[in-house]
Parts: C-alpha cells; sequence; structure tokens
C-alpha cells in the first residue's frame, strides 16, 4: 500500500476555491498589518475570526497551518511575513576582510546610541507571554530604550535569577507584563512576580519592582469585542470569564498600548537631553574616524 507524504521543499499548488478564498484573506490581513511583519500564525488566525467570520475552533487554526504551510512552499505567502521560531543558532564571528571591518565601524559610530533610559526615575522592562510576539513589541519600544523579553522562558530558575540580579541594581523598575486573559497566564504573571520580588528581596535590593499587567485586560476584551472562549474544563485555577488570547489584540492596538504606556511612564525631557547627547557624540565619533573608507 502507498503511503502519501507531505510536501517537502518548494512546491505548486493549485489549491481549491474554499482554500483559495482563505489565502486571500490571509493575504488581506498580511497587507493590513505590513507596518507590523512578522506576524505568528495565531496572530493571523485571530484576525480571521474577527474580521471574517473564520471558525475559533483547534480544527479551524490546524486546516489555517495547514494552508499558510503550502501557500509558503508555493511561493504565495512570503516567508518573512511570517514567525515561527523553532531553531536557535550560535556562529563564531568572521570578517570578509579589512574593508568590512572598517565599513562596520562606520555604520556602529552611524547608529551610535545611548542609554535611553539614563535619568529616568523609573527603569521599564516589557515582558510578552508569547514568544513570536517579542520582536513586534521591541520595534514599538526600541526607540525609547526600553527590552522586551519573552516571560514564558521564565520557566527556567536562572532566567528568574539573571532578572532578578537586573533589577536589583536599579532604585525602582516597572515591568509591563503581556499576556492572556486565561487560568494560565493569570497564574504566569502572578508567580512570575511575587518570584521575581521574592529573589530581589533576597538580594538586598533597596529598590522597588512594581509588575503591571498591561494586556490582556477585562477592559480591552469589553472596549475591542475581543474573541472569547470559556476557560478549559481540566484548568482547576481561580478564574472568573471568559477567555482571551494576547495575539487577540490587533497588531497596530497592541503595540500602541504598549509604546504609549512606556510614553507615559518617560520623561520627555530627560529623554530628550539623551538624544541631544548622542548627537554630540556620534559628531565626535565622526571626527575620531575620521577619512575611514567606505
Amino acid at each position: 500500500m502507498s503511503k502519501t507524504t507531505r510536501v517537502r521543499g518548494f512546491a505548486p499548488w493549485t489549491p481549491q476555491s474554499k482554500t483559495l478564498a482563505l489565502v486571500e484573506q490571509i493575504q488581506g490581513v498580511l497587507d493590513e498589518y505590513r507596518d507590523h511583519l512578522p506576524m505568528t500564525i495565531r496572530q493571523v488566525f485571530y484576525r480571521l475570526v474577527g474580521g471574517h467570520g473564520y471558525d475559533k475552533t483547534e480544527q479551524a487554526y490546524a486546516r489555517l497551518c495547514e494552508t499558510m504551510n503550502r501557500a509558503r512552499r508555493a511561493g504565495i505567502i512570503n516567508f518573512h511575513d511570517i514567525r515561527d521560531d523553532g531553531v536557535s543558532r550560535y556562529s563564531p564571528n568572521s570578517w570578509s576582510g579589512v574593508g568590512a571591518v572598517l565599513r562596520t565601524v562606520r555604520t556602529m559610530a552611524d547608529r551610535y546610541t545611548l542609554d535611553r533610559q539614563n535619568g529616568q526615575s523609573v527603569r521599564l522592562f516589557v515582558l510578552c507571554e508569547a514568544n513570536g510576539m517579542a520582536p513586534m513589541l521591541s520595534r514599538a519600544v526600541d526607540e525609547y530604550g526600553v527590552s522586551v523579553m519573552s516571560s514564558g522562558g521564565f520557566d527556567s530558575l536562572s532566567a528568574k535569577y539573571r532578572f532578578a540580579r537586573e533589577l536589583a541594581d536599579h532604585d525602582a523598575t516597572e515591568i509591563l507584563h503581556v499576556g492572556d486573559h486565561d487560568p494560565s497566564g493569570v497564574h504566569l504573571f502572578n508567580a512570575l512576580s511575587e518570584d521575581i520580588r521574592a529573589m530581589c528581596a533576597g538580594l538586598d535590593s533597596t529598590g522597588g519592582q512594581t509588575f503591571t499587567h498591561l494586556a490582556v485586560t477585562p477592559a480591552q476584551i469589553a472596549e475591542l469585542a475581543l474573541p472569547t472562549a470559556p476557560p478549559k474544563k481540566t484548568d482547576k485555577r481561580s478564574f472568573e470569564g471568559e477567555t482571551v488570547q494576547a495575539e487577540a489584540l490587533p497588531p497596530d492596538v497592541l503595540t500602541e498600548i504598549v509604546r504609549q504606556a512606556v510614553i507615559d511612564r518617560q520623561d520627555a525631557d530627560i529623554r530628550q537631553d539623551v538624544l541631544d547627547q548622542e548627537e554630540a557624540d556620534r559628531a565626535e565619533l565622526h571626527d575620531l574616524i575620521g577619512g575611514v573608507a567606505t
């Protein structure tokens, strides 16, 4: 008996009309949020649920994953538009020659930045439960000098310890958290904040650590009419209401929530002083570099 195998490599594809309509909807979502790419497949899923009446079921999500797999292999959907992490790569540093080093030095001078949180009364961090959304949020707050991390990695005790050590070095910190509104997300946020605070206390930190759940909140669910689902019957942890995943927030809405939260917590005059110093330092660097070849 012959066994059908999954498509390997790149492959032409002629989808049926129903599937083709889905592909066109996917492309519409990617075009709408072009400024926020790459998106995770689950983010696309929730845009289809909210904007096109796509079924909010695991079976429908599995169909979407398979459709996007075939569309990407066929070159219909750009690989760079979708983020699906899986492989970590560690490579040795190398140069193509002396000219490459000189060009890099000039580029580094062009991109020179100071720590843009210098002088601010509270040190800000952003934690995102979904690893795939972290790069999108990073682009939203990079100009303000704020680090974005995936909170899922804090299952590791070593990761918690390293973060607590970093927080303990500052007088005051606030951690802005983006996570699912469900028993797992609420438990993760509460457990993480309690554990990190306790570690900071054990490290004799004299500063304070504030953890703020920025999204998803009940108010956002109501205001944006986000798609909901009942909690899993197998999850017995205390939780009230319907569940909503962070990916259900439109990318532009989510990034603006995070960006505005950072702006609201920083002193604009202090930030401008840092930017002015950056400009002066950049000019000095170019003077030092002088006639470095490009």
